[in-house]
């Protein structure tokens, strides 16, 4: 059947923690957002596939953490977004994909989803476009259709699907597989008619919805109601709180496993989830001793390894098959046949109530970063940079004061009735209980020294009173 491109919107899934890329993957900047494989972050480099399918605009669904990284990030590569969707709370990709459905068919009937996870690598993109096309037929013809990749290995990490012909294209699923077990992954590969789930759809929006109504209902209903009751805030939309009655589920428990409509298109277009350290490996340039060192690395004796140390020299002698991810306040060290278990050390620091799970040293926030370099009883020190134009909310704290030392750029302060600036090595002091706006009103960056000092320093510790970011 032919199908009309412009009907085929795309929807990225840019939600996720990325655990198993601790320690440079953290909760408030995940995977999606890393540039670990080229210029392009995964985010990216998955809506420009995207767009050398269709010129239809993105759909694209996240977090409120996320927001201001998905839209810079969107900006950087030009990429103009049609929605982008704030899930009031995480419910895995079903509900997820159902807002973005029920916004496409309230715009296009006829919208055919390309359901992207933000994350997963294609290094074939002409297959790719090649593959969505052929999917979108069956998508215009009924069918719900996933992308079932090519097995090269017993992967026990990946679901599989069953299919009659791995070589007669677009078909209908026989079965999905739960992730197996090592001898039953071999099982499957030598079989020759399983895929990998490849997590990555093409679906008539309005069918997905029928679909759900069916097996879902409460989840249909609590997310249509969400989207005809969302609001606008700045460029994002927000579904309003009834998506929190819905289930959480995934796509495949929710609908592809349970319908008569589900189809797949066996495909090898160098698909890759990148769903850990040793996936990176497997897509890195690789020395002549099996190395990818990145960094300031000393490698003796090393051999089948991936090291990545950006800040401080790191040396190693007579490893082989090891991972070590160096940050600037964590270090990973792991067998790479065992790195899919760095999530359970993630969970140990939740359990913990540590955090450096959640945040790098350095923090991104909408108007720039800010970084911790000292800390101790009653203090402690930042470096603080704020992007050319952009402006901190006007706030307060209850429990400590601050002092600031502009190093680099220019600063325009609020200090409760005053607003003054400040030149390079020019300081002030912001005591407790002041309102107070910090500003950058130059061309170039602006990077200043900031000591915080009371009984209490968290950053929940902020009372704000007019942001320009609708925090």
């Amino acid at each position: 059947m032919d199908v009309n491109l412009k009907n085929i919107v795309p929807v990225v899934l840019a939600g996720g923690s990325g655990s198993r890329l601790w320690p440079v993957s953290r909760t408030f900047y995940p995977k999606q957002f890393l540039k670990l494989l080229g210029e392009q972050s995964f985010l990216q480099s998955t809506l420009l596939r995207a767009a050398g399918v269709t010129a239809a605009r993105p759909i694209l669904v996240c977090n409120e953490e996320h927001r201001f990284l998905v839209a810079e990030q969107c900006r950087e590569v030009d990429v103009v977004w049609d929605q982008l969707i704030l899930e009031p709370e995480g419910r895995n990709s079903a509900p997820a994909i159902a807002l973005a459905a029920w916004q496409a068919t309230s715009v296009n009937p006829d919208a055919i989803l390309l359901v992207l996870p933000s994350d997963h690598l294609v290094s074939d993109e002409q297959a790719f476009a090649k593959a969505v096309e052929t999917a979108a037929g069956g998508a215009a013809s009924g069918g719900l259709v996933t992308f079932g990749v090519t097995p090269d290995c017993p992967e026990p990490g990946y679901g599989y699907i069953e299919v009659e012909d791995v070589g007669a294209g677009l078909q209908c699923v026989r079965q999905f597989v739960e992730k197996p077990d090592a001898g039953t992954a071999e099982k499957y590969v030598a079989a020759g008619n399983y895929l990998w789930n490849s997590g990555m759809f093409v679906l008539g929006a309005q069918q997905y919805l029928d679909e759900l109504a069916q097996y879902a209902p409460d989840m249909a209903e609590a997310t249509r109601t969400s989207v005809e009751n969302a609001t606008r805030d700045m460029d994002f939309l927000r579904p309003s709180d009834a998506f929190l009655d819905s289930p959480s589920d995934s796509i495949d428990y929710a609908v592809m496993e349970r319908t008569s409509r589900a189809q797949v298109v066996p495909v090898s277009f160098g698909w890759n989830d990148i769903g850990s350290w040793a996936a990176i490996w497997d897509e890195s340039e690789l020395d002549e001793q099996g190395n990818h060192l990145k960094g300031d690395v000393v490698a003796l004796d090393t051999t089948n390894s991936y090291i990545d140390s950006p800040t401080r020299l790191v040396g190693t002698i007579g490893i082989d098959n090891v991972v070590v991810i160096d940050t600037k306040d964590a270090v990973l060290v792991a067998d790479r046949s065992r790195v899919q278990e760095v999530k359970e050390i993630v969970g140990r620091l939740e359990k913990d109530g540590r955090s450096e799970h959640l945040y790098h040293r350095e923090v991104f926030r909408p108007w720039g970063s800010y970084e911790g370099i000292a800390e101790g009883h009653r203090y402690q020190v930042k470096c603080i940079k704020v992007n050319p134009g952009a402006s901190l909310s006007l706030q307060m704290h209850h429990h400590r004061s601050e002092h600031w030392i502009v190093v680099h750029g220019a600063a325009r302060v609020t200090r409760g009735d005053k607003e003054f600036t400040l030149g390079e090595n020019e300081s002030t002091y912001i005591p407790r209980g002041e309102k107070h706006r910090l500003e950058n009103p130059g061309k170039l960056p602006l990077e200043l020294i900031e000591v915080q000092v009371g009984p209490y320093l968290g950053e929940d510790d902020i009372v704000r009173f007019d942001d320009v970011y609708g925090r």
